[in-house]
C-alpha cells in the first residue's frame, strides 16, 4: 500500500543518468539505451531514530518488502535489470523517511522515425517513464531538478548518428478506461553521419553514372563494346539500389536517397536507349544509302538516245576499271580502229549533261551527309547527359541539406 494512503497523490521524483546509447535500428524502428533509474519519495513509515543522521543503505532483497513506485517504460519492447554479479539495485533510507531507490537498467523502446530524407535526415526518439497502476490522483511524477535531472556520459557517441540534444518535458496522458497518468520524456535528438553513405552509396551510383557515358565516345559501329556497358551499369545500379532497400524498413514513401538512385538509374538506362537510337537510325540511314548507290547505278548504264548534249572522250585502255566506273554519266561507244602497227583499246564515252542526271547526283550527296552525321546524336549526348546530371545534383544537395 502506498505512503499516505486516502489521503493526497504521493510525489514520487524522478533523475535520469544514461550510460550508453547502444544502438539505432532502422529496420526495427527502435533504439536501446543503458541508464541508472532513481526515484525519490518520502515514507514515514520507514523513519527512525539517528543520532548521526546517516541513511542505511539495502540491496534488492529489501524492495520486495516495502512500496516502491511502480514505473514501467511506454512503448517499450525488451528491458531487464542487470545481474551481474547481483542485482543492479540500490535502496537508501534515510532517517527522516526519505528513500532512494536506484537500478541500472537497459531497455529497448521504439521510436517513430521519418525517413523521408534519409540519409540526409535527423530523428527525434524518446523514452518515456509512468506509473503502471496509479493515476495523477495517487502518485505525483516529476522530475525531480528539471532539466539538469537528465545526465549522460560525455563518450556516449554512435557511428552513424551525432547525438545533437537530451532533453526532458512532462505531461499528462489519458486512457479513457483508468484515468490520467503522469508520464515523462527522455528526447533526444540524432543527425545521421552523411560521409559512410557518400562513400558507399552516392559516390558508386555517381560513378556508374559517369561510366555510363564513356559509351558516347565509342564507335557506333563497335556494338558489342557499347551494348555491354550499358548492361553491366544498369545492372550494378540494380544492385547498389537492392543493397541500400534491404537495410531499410518497407516504407510506403519515398525517400532520399531513392531519388537520387533511381534519377541515377533513368541517367543510365536513357544511355542504353541513346544507343538503341544511334543503331537504329544508322541501320535505316545505311539502308537508305544502298538504295541511292543502286539507282545511281542504274542511272549509269550505257544508254544515247534521249540525251540533248553529248561529248565524247577517248580513254586509253591502260585506265583501270574504277576509273572508269566513276564517271557517272558517260557512256561507251565503239570506235573505228586506226591502220596501226600496234592496236590499242579505245573507247568512247558519252558524257551526258542533262539536268536530270546533275539532280540525282546532287540529291545522292545530301542523303550521303546524312548518313555521315548519324553520330551527331552521341555529340549532343556528350553535352545533354553531363550538363542534365549537374543541375539534378545541384538541386538535389540544395535542397536535402
Amino acid at each position: 500500500m502506498r505512503p499516505a494512503f486516502g489521503g493526497p497523490a504521493i510525489p514520487v521524483g524522478v533523475d535520469v543518468q544514461v550510460e550508453s546509447l547502444d544502438s539505432i535500428s532502422e529496420v526495427d524502428m527502435d533504439f536501446t539505451m543503458t541508464l541508472y533509474l532513481r526515484h525519490y519519495w518520502k515514507d514515514e513509515r520507514l523513519s527512525f531514530a539517528s543520532t548521526t543522521n546517516k541513511s542505511m543503505t539495502f540491496d534488492g532483497r529489501l524492495v520486495k518488502k516495502i512500496w516502491v513506485p511502480d514505473v514501467f517504460f511506454v512503448h517499450s519492447k525488451r528491458s531487464f535489470i542487470h545481474d551481474t554479479t547481483t542485482e543492479n539495485i540500490m535502496l537508501r533510507v534515510y532517517p527522516d523517511g526519505h528513500v532512494l531507490y536506484s537500478l541500472r537498467v537497459t531497455v529497448t523502446a521504439a521510436c517513430n522515425m521519418d525517413f523521408s530524407r534519409f540519409p540526409l535526415d535527423s530523428q527525434t526518439c524518446s523514452l518515456e517513464l509512468e506509473s503502471y497502476a496509479y493515476t495523477d490522483e495517487d502518485l505525483m511524477l516529476y522530475w525531480k531538478s528539471g532539466d539538469e535531472s537528465l545526465s549522460t556520459d560525455d563518450r556516449i557517441s554512435l557511428s552513424q548518428f551525432l547525438i545533437q540534444k537530451f532533453h526532458t518535458t512532462s505531461r499528462l496522458a489519458f486512457y479513457s478506461s483508468t484515468g490520467w497518468y503522469n508520464r515523462l520524456y527522455i528526447n533526444f535528438t540524432l543527425r545521421r553521419h552523411i560521409f559512410f553513405f557518400l562513400l558507399q552509396t552516392y559516390f558508386p551510383a555517381t560513378l556508374m553514372v559517369m561510366l555510363s557515358w564513356v559509351s558516347f565516345w565509342i564507335d557506333r559501329r563497335a556494338v558489342p563494346a557499347r551494348v555491354s556497358l550499358g548492361i553491366t551499369t544498369v545492372l550494378t545500379m540494380s544492385t547498389i539500389i537492392t543493397g541500400v532497400n534491404a537495410s531499410m524498413p518497407r516504407v510506403s514513401y519515398i525517400k532520399a536517397v531513392d531519388i537520387y538512385l533511381w534519377v541515377s538509374f533513368v541517367f543510365v538506362f536513357l544511355s542504353v536507349l541513346e544507343y538503341a537510337a544511334v543503331n537504329y537510325l544508322s541501320t535505316v540511314q545505311d539502308r537508305r544509302e544502298r538504295k541511292i548507290r543502286d539507282r545511281v547505278r542504274e542511272q549509269s548504264l550505257p544508254c544515247t538516245c534521249g540525251m540533248s548534249h553529248t561529248r565524247t572522250m577517248m580513254l586509253d585502255g591502260t585506265y583501270s576499271e574504277a576509273d572508269t566506273n566513276s564517271l557517272a554519266g558517260y557512256t561507251e561507244a565503239p570506235m573505228v580502229p586506226e591502220e596501226e602497227p600496234e592496236k590499242h583499246e579505245h573507247m568512247v564515252v558519252h558524257l551526258s549533261v542533262s539536268s536530270e542526271s546533275t539532280a540525282t547526283k546532287k540529291k545522292g550527296i545530301r542523303n550521303f551527309s546524312i548518313i555521315q552525321n548519324t553520330h551527331v546524336i552521341d555529340k549532343y549526348s556528350r553535352m545533354i547527359f553531363p550538363g542534365s546530371y549537374i543541375f539534378f545534383n545541384l538541386i538535389y544537395w540544395s535542397v536535402y541539406c
